[in-house]
């Protein structure tokens, strides 16, 4: 679901809201009341939820920290200098 920010035309107020795409936006400012919410043109922001978003959810046993090994898996067969071709 996207993040969506607002600022109120009245006191300057800002905010961020959870929203669904097909929700319609948000018009009441919650600290000063008035019908002054305007969306704000910004970078896009979501949030992913459930299962199936993270590096470690697909792989098993010792695949799980590839991110984090990759360096020193790239030392131990020798792709990590030029010291093989001499």
């Amino acid at each position: 679901m996207p993040i969506y920010e607002y600022k109120c035309q009245s006191c300057a107020h800002q905010l961020e809201s959870l929203q669904k795409i097909s929700d319609a936006p948000l018009v009441d400012c919650p600290a000063c009341k008035a019908p002054e919410l305007k969306k704000m043109l910004s970078a896009p922001g979501f949030r992913l939820g459930g299962s199936g978003w993270y590096e470690t959810d697909f792989k098993t046993g010792a695949k799980k920290n590839l991110a984090s090994g990759d360096a020193s898996a790239a030392t131990a067969s020798g792709g990590g200098g030029s010291s093989a071709s001499e």
